[in-house]
């Protein structure tokens, strides 16, 4: 039986369980696996395309557009960081805009808030007009 709490698995092994040898093999670590979960950037300087922080950003359809915006920004020397990354973020952009159930866009998150305020403001009046004629 296992399960997760936050980012760790918790399991629960049995008297049996401990009675079996362990069939796991030991893996000298490798620096420079990129599976490794070493975080975003990996020791060599490279970004791990594969460090879950990204959720997934660079395998998905839009990966290449992602990856190279994202390259570009990280490698970015100029002043202001990412400034010449524009195209790169512009193709990136219109890349997820043809996928927006797998790239939900903050437009659409924006209009969802201000339906639900609408949504608010309605028992509110609506409360505040019974207290009106109670007090008549």
């Amino acid at each position: 039986v296992s399960y997760m709490v936050g980012k760790d698995r918790i399991i629960f092994a049995t008297k049996e369980d401990h009675e079996t040898p362990s069939s796991a093999e030991l893996v000298a670590d490798d620096p420079d696996d990129p599976y490794e979960e070493q975080g975003l950037i990996l020791p060599n300087g490279d970004i791990n395309w594969n460090c879950p922080c990204l959720g997934g950003m660079a395998s998905g359809p839009c990966g290449e557009q992602f990856k190279s915006a994202f390259s570009c920004f990280h490698y970015s020397t100029e002043e202001i960081k990412g400034s010449d990354c524009v195209d790169q973020f512009r193709a990136m952009q219109e890349c997820m805009q043809k996928y927006p159930d797998l790239y939900p866009q903050e437009d659409e998150n924006e209009e969802k808030e201000k339906s639900s305020k609408d949504l608010e403001a309605t028992p509110m009046e609506a409360s505040a007009a019974k207290e009106e004629k109670g007090s008549s």
